[in-house]
């Protein structure tokens, strides 16, 4: 993905005490050159007026007090009073006497000084805090003084923060007004937190809205994030993107506050010492070591062996055994590290369930000690220190294995998965137009006014943001609220993924990469016809391809568009951010976005799979084991590999579709039987019929098949079934309780208990008449029972007697035996 470099004319450089080094040793190139926060200003005509001015000036801009007379006669009242206890401190500005005066640096409330002061004067009286507090408010309001950000943060100003914007720069603050309305970004809620951050902004720096800079933002992010911690980050995002779409910032800066605060890509030392390996001389070989192979690798991969060598192998090491500086491990401790290594483990220590793959992280670890061995004859010096025996044997990175495994393992979820496809597609398309349907229904009635859903009435109301743009509902009598334009969102997203993923087989990245350039028209040379072809931005290969948009395809992409246009004649321009190279694209019109209270954003994986998961929820489709059904969007690639293949289409054209650079990986993808295994092993089956006797092929006569029949009619008895081979006559003279071959019927249990009560009965007679050759006999035969009503009781209870459905031979023969 390329990276669009800063404007500098624009952008300021950045400052930096030393230089960096990024993954590959080089000076390190931050994707946005952030331009230094504007200082608090000195000295400007408002702060250094008179007291009698600046009282003047309190009162031209208090306008909103004038009609309210109590109000504006206790402005009036309190605002020589905070003058005259500003006069206390030196200075010839007002902003230098609000610095001397030190009470940005106290913790505690500011009016407490002020009320101190009055009562030491011996004029203080009830009404004092409030008449101060207001008093103060509009001298910053009058721009008397600018107060840290920190000190601004850390008051509640609601008021004075949302008239900031008005009073310092009334024109600026109609064109953020005119805006937002053009924009559609109603939203009392969210207006009133754009406004009162600038505000916050306006009040520290001062100046219009035109010339707060990108380096004010990223300041009031990281005071926000010291002063107020608790919040977690809270903060309005929106304000810095209506900036931007204002111009104030400049084509080149970027359109997102995320750009700035999201560190982007990691130095190599930033990445090892993310891990906090203790050993220093082993933490300076890894980054040495990484620092050298960042050449070869790209930033994703980058991360993945470090995380492999720093976490999953020395940061192991060292927890398990403190204090250890060396490379050279004895086989108990290698022992013992790969039987950690079976298991995820999880942050706490908390154990997880079983690794997948042990094999690329055990080959990882391998290069890593060979590397080292074959440099030290270049850098004896550098590497030679470090050279030691392999701890992985080459045995152990044997993928061929393990590969067939995980091939078996992807076909088997092909083949669970594809039939279900269907049923998922109806399930969405139905899903969708429902929602559909009911939102418009809502939005078309008024507030307060009942609507039908489900044969029960519900009201429309406003929402938790007072966003009269939203539609939502609730019902009256349980007070159970329903958000439909976030329903109508996931479903509409729901269907457009499975749609997409389904017929392209394009991996997650290049779905949510697509933007309104990626159409392309083509003519064929052949016909001439002009045919819509779809552009993949170069993905896991780094190769781009062309798809042909069949007329399914285009319908769908047709109603993203318009979608994503919301009565507009274009996309929105926005950046997406790449998480695995932790950079920001440039500005495009991509199709896979919506938007997130004023922000438009590109929808991320994880939103995906949300939706894809409650799609499968509400299918009710279930997996052999009546778990819910897991289908990631990878699933889809699998499928559409597998359908192409079976339809017909060549392999090695499979391969460019899907962007594989070898056809293997494509066979790979496809969970189907080879025809041509399967009709070369029917010839030789044909050919070795031709070589055996002809007298084994003959036609069956009645009397045989009949014979045979006979044979599998006589196996039932009242006990189960006798499970005697064909052509085997009964050797135990029809003893069936003493029989192993008898397989005992679950239902005949009632049966057995008869029988074995009568063998009882018989036994004891046979103690009571002395007939100690009956007794032998009728004791084997009673366990022999008991031991078949065991059986019955265990089949029972793991399954019972289940019908298959299986026909009966009787009527194929036209008799019964």
């Amino acid at each position: 993905m390329g990276v669009t470099r800063p404007d500098p004319t624009v952008m300021l450089p950045r400052q930096a005490a030393e230089p960096e080094v990024d993954g590959r040793g080089r000076p390190a190139i931050r994707q946005w050159d952030i331009p230094p926060a504007r200082p608090r200003p000195t000295a400007w005509p408002h702060t250094q007026l008179g007291s009698n001015e600046l009282y003047e000036r309190v009162l031209a801009v208090s306008e909103d007090y004038h009609a309210d007379r109590k109000q504006f006669a206790r402005l009036r009242r309190a605002t020589p009073k905070v003058l005259e206890w500003f006069t206390q401190w030196p200075g010839e500005t007002w902003q230098e006497r609000w610095l001397a005066s030190g009470l940005e640096d106290k913790e505690t409330d500011w009016i407490h000084d002020f009320l101190a002061w009055r009562e030491a004067h011996g004029e203080l009286v009830s009404y004092d805090e409030q008449e101060g507090r207001s008093a103060m408010c509009w001298l910053m309001q009058a721009q008397a003084f600018h107060p840290s950000l920190e000190w601004v943060l850390r008051q509640r100003f609601n008021y004075v923060l949302s008239r900031v914007p008005v009073t310092f720069d009334r024109e600026g603050y109609a064109r953020l007004v005119a805006h937002l309305d053009v924009t559609g970004r109603d939203a009392k809620r969210t207006r009133a937190r754009l406004v009162k951050t600038l505000g916050r902004i306006m009040l520290s720096k001062g100046g219009l809205l035109s010339e707060i800079t990108v380096g004010d933002c990223l300041e009031y992010v990281e005071v926000y994030d010291r002063v107020l911690p608790g919040n977690g980050g809270k903060y309005d995002r929106a304000f810095y993107t209506v900036l931007f779409e204002l111009g104030t910032f400049g084509e080149h800066a970027p359109d997102r506050l995320r750009a700035l605060t999201v560190k982007g890509q990691l130095t190599v030392a930033e990445m090892v010492d993310y891990y906090d390996i203790k050993c220093r001389p082993v933490r300076d070989l890894l980054v040495d070591y990484l620092t050298v192979r960042s050449a070869d690798l790209d930033y994703s991969s980058l991360r993945r062996l470090g995380q492999q060598l720093c976490q999953l192998f020395w940061k192991d090491l060292e927890d398990h055994h403190p204090g250890i500086n060396s490379l050279q491990l004895n086989q108990q401790t290698v022992t013992a590290w790969k039987e950690r290594l079976r298991t995820i483990r999880h942050a706490r220590g908390r154990v997880g369930k079983p690794r997948m793959r042990l094999e690329p992280i055990l080959l990882a670890v391998r290069a890593f000690y060979l590397d080292i061995a074959q440099w030290a004859a270049h850098e004896p010096a550098r590497w030679g220190p470090w050279v030691t025996p392999s701890p992985v044997p080459s045995t152990a990175t044997q993928i061929g294995k393990e590969r067939k495994s995980q091939i078996a393992r992807m076909h088997q979820r092909t083949r669970t998965r594809a039939p279900l496809l269907p049923t998922l597609v109806a399930a969405v398309e139905c899903w969708r137009r429902e929602i559909k349907d009911l939102f418009d229904r809502t939005a078309a009635v008024d507030f307060g006014e009942g609507v039908d859903i489900g044969g029960e009435r519900w009201k429309r109301h406003a929402g938790r943001q007072s966003d009269h743009r939203r539609v939502a509902v609730i019902h009256p009598e349980t007070g159970e609220q329903r958000d439909l334009t976030r329903e109508d969102e996931r479903s509409f997203w729901a269907w457009a993924s499975v749609e997409t993923l389904r017929h392209t087989g394009m991996r997650i990245e290049e779905v949510l990469e697509l933007t309104h350039y990626s159409f392309i028209a083509y003519t064929l040379p052949s016909t001439g016809e002009v045919v819509p072809m779809l552009q993949v931005t170069p993905s896991k290969a780094d190769r781009e391809r062309l798809l042909l948009v069949s007329p399914e395809l285009g319908e769908v992409l047709t109603t993203i568009i318009q979608r994503g246009r919301e009565g507009h004649t274009s996309l929105p321009l926005i950046s997406r951010y790449d998480q695995h190279e932790g950079l920001h694209s440039p500005r495009l019109p991509f199709l896979f976005q919506r938007r997130r209270g004023f922000i438009p954003t590109v929808l991320p994986p994880a939103f995906i799979s949300s939706v894809l998961r409650e799609a499968l929820e509400r299918a009710g489709l279930t997996d052999q084991t009546g778990e819910a059904l897991d289908l990631t969007p990878h699933d889809f690639r699998r499928i559409f590999a597998t359908d192409a293949l079976q339809a017909g289409l060549p392999p090695h054209i499979a391969a460019k579709i899907l962007g594989h650079e070898d056809v293997n990986t494509t066979m790979g993808y496809a969970a189907i039987y080879p025809e041509d295994v399967i009709s070369h092993h029917r010839s030789y089956i044909a050919r070795r019929r031709q070589l055996r006797p002809s007298e084994e092929y003959r036609d069956l006569t009645p009397e045989e098949w009949d014979e045979f029949i006979t044979h599998f009619e006589l196996r039932k008895v009242a006990l189960g079934i006798c499970t005697r081979d064909y052509g085997t006559p009964c050797v135990h003279e029809h003893a069936c309780v003493r029989c192993p071959a008898l397989r005992p019927d679950p239902d005949q249990q009632n049966r057995m208990e008869e029988i074995i009560v009568n063998l009882q009965a018989r036994l004891d007679e046979a103690h009571a008449r002395g007939w100690r050759g009956e007794v032998a006999g009728l004791e084997a035969t009673l366990a022999a029972a008991r031991g078949k009503f065991k059986t019955m009781q265990d089949l029972a209870r793991r399954h019972g007697s289940t019908h298959l459905g299986m026909p009966s031979f009787g009527p194929s023969i036209g008799r019964r035996a």
